[in-house]
C-alpha cells in the first residue's frame, strides 16, 4: 500500500471539488479549496477520523467498500477509480455487467478509417460497433448476428473459411473466461456461456482446457464469398476503462488483399 501517494491523491481531488460539484450551494467565504473532510466523510459513509488518517497517511489499509465510498464522494472517473484502488494495494472490483455502449470518440475513430476494417466488441464478444469495410469483409449480417463467439461455435451468421479458426476459437474462450471472472452477476453473459456449452462440444473442451491469451497482432487467411482469399492482418487496441476491444482489420500494403480490400471500401462507401 502506497499510503503517501494516496493521501496526496486524496487530497488533491477533494481539494479539486466545487462545493457545487455534490449539490451544496457556493459560498464565497470558504477558506478550504474544494471539500472540507467531513463533507467527503458524509458522502463516503465513513468516520471524520478514519478519512483524515488516511489523509494524513496514518490509516490502515480501506477495504474495497471504503475504497468504493471513497471513489463515488469524490466523483472519480473509472480510470482514477482503479488507481485509488492500486495505490491502496488492491484490485478493483469487477463491474455489474459488460460495458456494451460505445464511446462516440470511438465510433468516430471507425469511421475515420477507410481503408481499414474496425469492429469494437465487448468482454461478452459482442460486436457493439463496426465500419462499413468490416461489414463488408465479415458478412453484412453484423447487426443481426454480432456475437463472435456464437458466430464461431454455433454457427449464427456468416462464418467465412479461415485459416486461424483454431486459434481464434482460444482466444475466444481465453476472453469469455475472463469476463466470467469479472461479471458474474451479468445475466446475458451467463446465458451466452450457457448457450455455448450445450451448443458446442468444442466450446466445452477448450474451456476445460483454460486457455489464457493476451490481445496483440495476429494474422489469417479467408476465403471470402465475393472478393476470393484475403490475407489481412488483425490487431488489437485496448479500451481499458470499458473492457472492449478495437479490431484493426488490414492487409500488407501493395499486396493484392489490400487492392482487394480498397475496392471493397469503395463499394461499401457508395
Amino acid at each position: 500500500m502506497a499510503r503517501h501517494e494516496l493521501a496526496r491523491f486524496l487530497r488533491d481531488r477533494r481539494e479539486g471539488l466545487r462545493p457545487q460539484d455534490i449539490g451544496l450551494p457556493a459560498d464565497p467565504h470558504r477558506r478550504t479549496p474544494g471539500l472540507r473532510r467531513e463533507e467527503v466523510a458524509e458522502l463516503a459513509h465513513m468516520s471524520v477520523d478514519y478519512y483524515t488518517r488516511l489523509e494524513q497517511a496514518r490509516g490502515p489499509r480501506p477495504s474495497p467498500r471504503i475504497l468504493d465510498g471513497l471513489a463515488g464522494a469524490l466523483r472519480l472517473t473509472p480510470a482514477e477509480r482503479s488507481h485509488l484502488f492500486r495505490l491502496a494495494g488492491t484490485s478493483a472490483p469487477p463491474g455489474v455487467r459488460a460495458v456494451r455502449r460505445v464511446r462516440p470518440h470511438i465510433v468516430q475513430m471507425l469511421r475515420r478509417l477507410p481503408d481499414t476494417g474496425a469492429i469494437v466488441t465487448d468482454a461478452a464478444y459482442d460486436v457493439v460497433a463496426w465500419n462499413p469495410l468490416a461489414q463488408a469483409l465479415l458478412g453484412d449480417d453484423l447487426g443481426r448476428h454480432g456475437n463472435l463467439a456464437r458466430r464461431r461455435f454455433l454457427g449464427r451468421g456468416h462464418a467465412y473459411e479461415s485459416s486461424s479458426a483454431e486459434e481464434f476459437g482460444r482466444i475466444v474462450v481465453a476472453r469469455l473466461r475472463r469476463a466470467a471472472d469479472r461479471y458474474p452477476h451479468d445475466t446475458a453473459l451467463t446465458a451466452l456461456l450457457g448457450e455455448l456449452r450445450t451448443g458446442s462440444e468444442e466450446f466445452r473442451q477448450i474451456w476445460a482446457e483454460r486457455p489464457v491469451h493476451a490481445p496483440g497482432h495476429r494474422t489469417k487467411t479467408i476465403d471470402h464469398p465475393t472478393a476470393g482469399t484475403l490475407k489481412l492482418n488483425c490487431d488489437v487496441l485496448l479500451v481499458p476503462e470499458d473492457d472492449q476491444e478495437v479490431v484493426l482489420i488490414t492487409a500488407d500494403p501493395g499486396s493484392p488483399s489490400a487492392r482487394t480490400i480498397r475496392r471493397l471500401a469503395g463499394a461499401a462507401a457508395s
